[in-house]
């Protein structure tokens, strides 16, 4: 009897112990399921580079070999060690034709270089709403299916701005910081531009941001934060949290609001648009010290090129697109 006792309790202990084992086995595996996303992305693809694989995307849409133009910019940036030189657009021509020419796959691609889905997928959180279908408004107030460029530069089109690149630079207000945006110098009440589609989320004082405005891509992936806006009248009329927007749609004026505990106060030296770009792979990032913030200097420049044309109206002195833009991402019960 007593050794049947000593057996169950060997056996008991053993059962045990494989239990713990697997216990902690398996919380450490769902601890790093949960953990496996990425904390830290350099987004250095410069302007010419986006351009180029832009213009390959666009002319090779609806053909045989669709050529994606994050796949050819995750390809330079394994080529060339996430840095964008001399090299890059050469990098871009070589795969475009080895993926024209059926040589490689993007699957391929992944197999072949350690990196590709890494810069795949960080590429895709910064580039993922800019480029697709839509329906534009022509001047007959009919609407035109297109693919293509759906983002846009946030100064609106005859608006005149300087910028050079300042990210990463000393701010010391409150405490000593990095700036994590991208600076737009202008005039007072230049209306402001959605870069993407998205709704808003934040909206009101911030005591570093003056007023400001806070839009979340729908797919959750990208918060555009616009600051310093206008002082008394910072917004586009009727704007408001929770709204839908439109990328192209005018949503605030540039002002040099900020610095202060109080609201309304103009204590920013230079009128300029602050933009910055936050990128979310994890909810967990939105706020507090894991946050990624990218460089949107090269992404200005590379807008640049696509400015949305604005209107005023005279009798609000309110401005707003002069050409309607239907994006299939807009849920149709947008409230704007």
């Amino acid at each position: 009897m007593r050794n049947r006792g000593l057996v169950s309790l060997i056996m008991f202990a053993f059962a045990l112990a494989v239990g713990i084992f697997w216990y902690e086995n398996k919380t450490q595996e769902v601890s790093q399921t949960k953990n496996q996303f990425i904390k830290w992305v350099d987004f250095n693809a410069s302007k010419e580079a986006m351009k180029k694989a832009c213009l390959m995307d666009i002319e090779s849409y609806g053909t045989k070999q669709h050529l994606d133009w994050i796949t050819l910019l995750a390809y330079a940036a394994v080529r060339g060690g996430g840095e964008f030189g001399s090299k890059s657009v050469t990098y871009i021509d070589e795969i475009a034709a080895k993926l024209t020419d059926g040589e490689i796959t993007e699957d391929g691609l992944r197999e072949k270089y350690q990196y590709f889905s890494y810069y795949y997928e960080a590429y895709s959180a910064v580039l993922g709403g800019m480029l697709g279908e839509y329906e534009v408004e022509d001047e007959s107030g009919g609407y035109q299916k297109k693919y293509g460029l759906k983002a846009f530069s946030p100064i609106a089109a005859g608006f005149s701005y300087q910028d050079y690149d300042d990210f990463g630079v000393g701010r010391d207000f409150g405490y000593k910081r990095q700036h994590l945006g991208h600076d737009m110098m202008g005039l007072i009440g230049t209306p402001i531009i959605a870069v993407e589609s998205g709704y808003v989320e934040a909206l009101g004082w911030n005591r570093y941001g003056g007023w400001r405005i806070g839009i979340r891509s729908f797919d959750k992936k990208r918060y555009y934060y616009y600051a310093h806006l206008r002082q008394n009248r910072p917004y586009a009329e009727g704007l408001k949290e929770g709204d839908y927007v439109t990328a192209g749609d005018v949503i605030g004026y540039m002002g040099h609001t900020g610095y202060s505990d109080k609201e309304n106060v103009n204590n920013i030296k230079t009128v300029h648009l602050h933009v910055g770009l936050q990128l979310i792979f994890d909810e967990s990032q939105k706020d507090g010290n894991n946050e990624i913030w990218v460089d949107f200097y090269q992404l200005a420049g590379f807008l640049s090129g696509h400015r949305c044309e604005v209107v005023r109206d005279d009798f609000t002195k309110e401005w707003d697109r002069k050409y309607g833009m239907k994006d299939p991402v807009v849920p149709d019960d947008a409230t704007r």
